[in-house]
């Protein structure tokens, strides 16, 4: 039981103020220091919008038979394009299964190999306090890629978040002071799920669920299963706040693992990525800075 409680506190220990500001002086390979709000970009927003709907559109291609309510509600234009985009799609894939004499169904682990050269996954951390991490199982994470989101309930600062931040690990502080609730268990998992039955268009998903399961449908979706950095184990990548723009396709919300909890006011969306700050070679965890000084 004593050993539980040691590993949860060292896993939670980086989100709390008193802890940071002690040992922060120790720490500095720990900290990311930014100059200030609008400098916080590793990669612009536009190139983190084209990554991901870059990916989204293969995930959307790939499922495309199952996406046919969709099709047929969108403009003739649109159909036209994912008309022609699933017949280019289809052909590549024919060729691949006739050179490599098997079928290929794409999964979405496949579909992100095939878009960005690599797979992450879940698993035990390389360090023994920290439960689970996420490693680069598959391929090779370039500089400046998009390797990961941060999925949860959108909280604005006046929003209530008691009751759902006790015990819990998973809340993600923005630089504005926005927070994301990336639990996958409990109450979090019942408001974000609520959130997004609340926001469904009729058959559009305008949010994923997946990633409260074990098998999400955007691969990219477990960036709450980042671990922090240390001084032996240096980032390698790190978070970058992204507003999703209102030209964003409505088809490809559904892979956004992100939705806002009050409706109150219109705001963007708001999703965190992760971006790689140097080439990440297979077999490697991915560790971010749990804490960002802005000056």
């Amino acid at each position: 039981m004593l050993q539980k409680l040691v590993s949860r506190w060292n896993r939670y220990k980086y989100r709390l103020v008193p802890w940071i500001a002690l040992n922060l002086w120790k720490n500095q390979r720990t900290v990311r220091l930014v100059a200030e709000d609008s400098l916080d970009k590793v990669i612009s927003d536009q190139v983190v919008e084209a990554s991901l709907l870059k990916l989204f559109h293969a995930l959307f291609l790939s499922d495309l038979s199952n996406q046919a309510e969709f099709l047929n509600l969108l403009p003739g234009n649109i159909q036209s394009k994912y008309n022609e985009m699933f017949t280019h799609f289809q052909s590549t894939k024919q060729i691949e299964k006739k050179s490599k004499g098997s079928e290929m169904d794409l999964n979405p682990n496949e579909t992100i190999f095939k878009t960005f050269g690599f797979i992450i996954n879940r698993a035990t951390s390389s360090l023994f306090f920290a439960g689970r991490g996420v490693f680069v199982t598959t391929g090779r994470v370039p500089k400046g890629a998009v390797v990961c989101m941060y999925p949860g309930t959108i909280y604005q600062q006046y929003e209530p978040i008691f009751f759902q931040s006790m015990g819990n690990p998973f809340i993600f502080r923005c630089i504005d002071g926005v927070l994301i609730d990336g639990n996958d268990k409990g109450i979090s998992k019942v408001i974000y799920k609520s959130c997004c039955g609340r926001d469904r268009l009729g058959p559009y998903k305008t949010n994923d669920v997946s990633w409260l399961t074990e098998i999400p449908v955007n691969p990219l979706a477990v960036g709450q299963y980042v671990n922090n950095c240390s001084n032996e184990k240096a980032a390698n990548v790190c978070y970058q706040e992204f507003d999703v723009p209102a030209t964003f396709p409505i088809e490809l919300r559904q892979y956004i693992p992100n939705v806002n909890y009050g409706q109150s006011v219109e705001r963007p969306l708001r999703c965190v990525v992760l971006v790689a700050l140097r080439d990440i070679e297979k077999g490697e965890e991915l560790f971010s800075n749990y804490y960002t000084i802005v000056h």
